[in-house]
């Protein structure tokens, strides 16, 4: 592993660290550490690293900001690849926009209701990046990336980059074909934006913004929804319903507020998480008989 690290340094692709705590790369400040960390400056960059690394056989991971993640309180195997600054930019052509993955989704929203484009005013106030939104179809107030996608650049599970269209994905609801059907991870989305009132565009912005500051825990870190909503049921309802709202594992707590959310109240392990999403699972299919799906994403050693 040493190895691999002085080369990915000597090839100069971007910043690497040995041994980096994945809690300082999760908004739920959770997480064990990565054998190698790498943060690749450019796509041209990305592609060199993970050729480096298949030729080395060491395993691979790719994420984002880290906000629909938790990371195993062991860390993760092998080289964890970041996507994040300098591959964070922005293009724009007229209504067609193109977002790199490591961009973050609130920051993509706010720019391009500046410019008067419309299409993403869901996004106000989700937390991670543009690559994780595509991924697991982001939405919120009855819209979401499909609705505006037109092709995502995706690196596959062999190293290989190519583009899907917006049909290939096989979008649905915080799902799209990258979670099981063909593995991979965005590098870089096109958008499909409508011209419209700026000052209309921004407050709805805004509105959805706050919204979620109103109803959802941004006081402690999370990972934000933990369970997808299993339709028509929503599962915070179902959550809150079953009396789990405030109920605490070490230092995990199902927040008071919102119900499908985990906070870390300041000392929370990976452990304490998957503890209480297994009592949620018992306790609704017990009481609701309702099974309960993650959305949040569990990764790492065992």
């Amino acid at each position: 592993m040493k190895g691999l690290a002085s080369k990915l340094r000597e090839m100069n692709i971007g910043t690497v660290k040995e041994h980096e705590p994945l809690a300082n790369h999760t908004s739920m400040k959770i997480g064990g550490p990565a054998d190698i960390l790498i943060e690749p400056s450019s796509i041209e960059n990305l592609k060199k690293a993970v050729e480096a690394i298949k030729e080395t056989g060491v395993n691979w991971t790719v994420i984002g900001r880290g906000s629909n993640l938790l990371v195993s309180d062991k860390g993760i195997e092998g080289a964890v690849i970041k996507l994040g600054s300098g591959m964070d930019d922005l293009k724009m052509e007229g209504t067609t926009v193109t977002a790199y993955a490591g961009l973050s989704l609130v920051n993509f929203a706010i720019t391009i209701s500046r410019k008067g484009l419309s299409g993403l005013e869901f996004a106000g106030g989700i937390p991670g990046s543009v690559g994780g939104a595509v991924y697991m179809n982001a939405g919120a107030h009855g819209s979401d990336i499909s609705k505006i996608l037109e092709k995502a650049y995706v690196l596959f599970e062999d190293g290989s980059l190519g583009w899907l269209s917006k049909e290939a994905m096989k979008f649905s609801y915080r799902t799209s074909v990258l979670q099981k059907e063909l593995p991979g991870i965005v590098v870089a989305a096109v958008f499909q934006l409508k011209e419209g009132n700026k000052e209309e565009i921004v407050a709805e912005l805004q509105k959805n913004k706050d919204y979620r500051k109103e109803t959802q825990p941004y006081n402690y870190p999370s990972c934000g929804s933990v369970f997808r909503n299993p339709l028509p049921e929503h599962a915070g309802n179902l959550i809150e319903k079953s009396g789990l709202k405030g109920h605490q594992i070490g230092g995990a707590q199902i927040s008071e507020l919102h119900g499908n959310f985990i906070v870390n109240k300041g000392d929370a392990t990976a452990e304490d998480v998957l503890g209480l999403i297994q009592h949620v699972k018992d306790t609704v299919m017990d009481l609701h008989g309702v099974k309960m799906e993650t959305e949040v994403e569990i990764i790492g050693r065992k």
